[in-house]
């Protein structure tokens, strides 16, 4: 959802000035609405580097997943934008 949100605000059809309110409203509500429920890490160095640390060879066996799952999402969240927000032919003719 949040690479939704970059690729929407950083748009050419968006309108300009925007888009740092817009990516930063969408962290903040990320972290509001997570980090009470599950403490969350939506940065995937922060989790390695705590994983590491703690001593506790279970989290270095999940690690993958902090590095994998946001890939995954990403490229999701680049398909699903391009589906549905493509330019049509007629923005691009307009544009050129």
């Amino acid at each position: 959802m949040f690479l939704i949100i970059i690729l929407g605000s950083t748009d050419r059809r968006a309108p300009a000035g925007f888009a740092p309110i817009a990516i930063g409203l969408g962290l903040t509500l990320i972290h509001l609405i997570s980090i009470p429920v599950t403490n969350t890490s939506v940065n995937p160095a922060r989790s390695t580097g705590v994983a590491l640390l703690c001593g506790n060879i279970a989290l270095v066996g999940q690690l993958w997943l902090f590095w994998i799952a946001p890939i995954v999402g990403a490229v999701a969240a680049g398909f699903l934008y391009n589906s549905f927000f493509e330019e049509t032919l007629e923005e691009r003719r307009v544009r050129e």
